[in-house]
C-alpha cells in the first residue's frame, strides 16, 4: 500500500518563531509529529505505541511551505515515510511496531 498526504505549516506558526531568528525554519521534532499524524489520520489508527527506527532530515522546512508525505505500509508491523517540498526530500523515515519491553 502506497499513500501520499499533504501537510502544510503557516507562514507565522508559532514554533517557526525563534527557530531560528531571521531564518525560520519548522523545528524536526514538528515535522515528524504532523507526518505521523496524517499517516495516523490516513490508516484510521493510533501509532501511540510504534517507535521511530530511524528519521533522517534531509533538508529544512520553511513556514508557509506545504509538505507531501509519502508512505507504505512494508508489513502490519513497518511504515516507512519520505516528505517533500515540491521535489526536494526534506524528511525520510521508518516507524516500527515492537514490543519495548515495557508493560502497560
Amino acid at each position: 500500500m502506497l499513500a501520499t498526504l499533504e501537510v502544510g505549516f503557516a507562514a507565522d506558526h508559532a514554533a517557526a518563531r525563534g527557530h531560528f531568528p531571521d531564518n525560520p525554519i519548522i523545528p524536526g521534532a514538528l515535522l515528524l509529529s504532523e507526518t505521523l499524524r496524517a499517516i495516523e489520520a490516513d490508516l484510521g489508527k493510533s501509532l501511540v505505541l510504534w517507535q521511530i527506527k530511524s528519521a533522517k532530515f534531509v533538508h529544512p522546512v520553511r513556514p508557509g511551505e506545504r509538505v507531501s508525505i509519502d508512505f507504505s505500509r512494508r508489513d502490519e508491523k513497518r511504515i516507512s515515510f519520505s516528505c517533500k517540498v515540491g521535489a526536494t526530500l526534506v524528511l525520510a523515515g521508518e516507524a516500527v511496531c515492537e514490543p519495548s519491553g515495557v508493560e502497560r
